[in-house]
């Protein structure tokens, strides 16, 4: 009896909701930009702004895609106007981070990331991890193997020994 059960258990389980890589984000550049197109190397998401106490987050978001991109992290920062603090089009956006922040790291354009008009993206996260941005630069560490690695809110910052360590570890 208790194989059968374990068989129906096994044959009927609903696969387990996996983060949606593909769905398109728009590009600050133009054009869009997948997730997916990073599949197999660590990739940290981060809920952005440009006039939030965290905006200086931009110069250490940069040093950590400068220091690691070559062993293979990419750094994903996605504008996001649900807390109030995002200038109004993505050019401004663009134009603030790069003569402010020498910002050369991929972005999107201007994205919701929390609630019903979430990106596919920050729906999933909540869904698989239970994480939903709750302010500004909040970070989502995608492994390799395309599942949430790790979550950070706002006050960790993107070079503290934690972000590096977990990023290290995904990177061996």
């Amino acid at each position: 009896m208790r194989f059968i059960i374990t068989f129906f258990a096994l044959f009927f389980a609903l696969p387990a909701a996996a983060l949606d890589l593909d769905a398109p984000f728009e590009n600050i550049d133009g054009g869009k930009l997948r997730l997916s197109d990073w599949q197999g190397q660590p990739v940290l998401v981060v809920n952005t702004a440009s006039r939030c106490g965290y905006t200086n987050q931009y110069a250490a978001l940069q040093e950590l895609y400068e220091t690691y991109k070559d062993r293979g992290l990419v750094v994903v920062a996605v504008p996001s106007d649900d807390f109030k603090q995002e200038l109004s089009d993505n050019a401004s956006v663009k134009e603030f981070c790069e003569v402010q922040y020498g910002i050369t790291l991929p972005m999107t354009g201007i994205t919701p990331v929390r609630g019903k008009n979430a990106h596919p993206f920050y729906r999933s996260v909540a869904r698989e991890a239970g994480f939903e941005p709750n302010w500004n630069f909040n970070k989502v560490l995608i492994g390799p193997d395309g599942k949430v690695a790790a979550t950070y809110g706002s006050p960790v910052r993107p070079m503290s020994q934690r972000m590096t360590g977990d990023i290290e570890n995904l990177l061996n």
